[in-house]
């Protein structure tokens, strides 16, 4: 190909279609942003000015919003929102890795039965089986008991655990795993040291997948804790009374609960997109 050729390809217009579809998806992307920025800036109003009809944007500034979430105490229900959702995560991931390599690289017998089964545990809503499980830890002593908030979460992603790991292993190939054999690696040495690091942008995107779930959940966390074992969403509610303005309270409260989620999804961003590529890619 000729220099003036590449020239002509490098300064070439894009067609119009491909600049409206860009045109399109910032349209897409800043009515998703909308929302978050509205919050972010309702925040920082006071409940008068958050609460006017039509909203008073260029209102004073104020952080009333953020000391009344901070003069509430909000430290045992974020610590209680982390525990659950990073224990139940690593226990997620260290049951689903075995269980995915079993699914994948060396299926066990009928396994297309065990994957539907692992689907069909998420066909049954929360509230469905909300009963029994209230009164099963009522009955055991539970009820208020983060470990059983553990439990609970832990049981509730596993199974989109092993689905998005088993898609990243069945990418691995064949002859690492002849090679570690050769070598006469064991299965648990070549599990954590030549599966995973293979598959690791892929384990990253399970485990922030899980996390969120955990810590966003709160129909559990609402039912099943009070004082002691309350989470972060559970504590945001508390903020919405039948009485008086918490437009901004709320929204400063959720902005604080939402800002974990945020640095973790920022901290795994690369190892999340290129997880979710490999396993998409087939």
């Amino acid at each position: 190909m000729s220099a003036v050729t590449q020239t002509e390809i490098v300064h070439r217009k894009p067609p119009k279609k491909a600049a409206l579809l860009g045109v399109l998806a910032w349209v897409i992307g800043i009515m998703f942003a909308l929302p978050v920025i509205w919050m972010v800036l309702t925040s920082f109003h006071k409940e008068t000015d958050a609460a006017t009809n039509p909203p008073s944007v260029f209102a004073p500034l104020s952080l009333d919003g953020y000391k009344t979430f901070f003069a509430a105490g909000p430290w045992p229900s974020l610590l209680n929102s982390l525990t659950a959702s990073v224990v139940s995560t690593i226990l997620v991931l260290l049951l689903a890795f075995p269980a995915a390599y079993a699914l994948s690289i060396r299926p066990v017998r009928k396994w297309t039965d065990v994957l539907f089964f692992f689907l069909s545990t998420k066909m049954l809503p929360i509230v469905a089986g909300i009963l029994p499980l209230y009164l099963f830890a009522q009955k055991v002593h539970l009820l208020d008991n983060i470990w059983w908030l553990i439990i609970l979460y832990t049981s509730m992603n596993l199974p989109i655990a092993i689905w998005m790991l088993r898609s990243f292993l069945a990418e691995v190939p064949v002859e690492m795993l002849e090679a570690a054999q050769v070598d006469g690696a064991s299965l648990t040495r070549t599990l954590r040291d030549v599966i995973a690091p293979v598959v690791m942008p892929g384990i990253a995107s399970a485990a922030l997948i899980c996390f969120i779930f955990s810590w966003n959940e709160l129909l559990l966390a609402r039912v099943l804790t009070g004082t002691v074992a309350g989470t972060a969403p559970v504590f945001l509610t508390g903020f919405v009374t039948s009485q008086g303005l918490f437009l901004a309270k709320v929204c400063a409260a959720s902005l604080i609960v939402s800002l974990p989620v945020l640095a973790a999804g920022f901290a795994a961003q690369d190892k999340l997109v290129q997880g979710l590529s490999m396993g998409a890619v087939r």
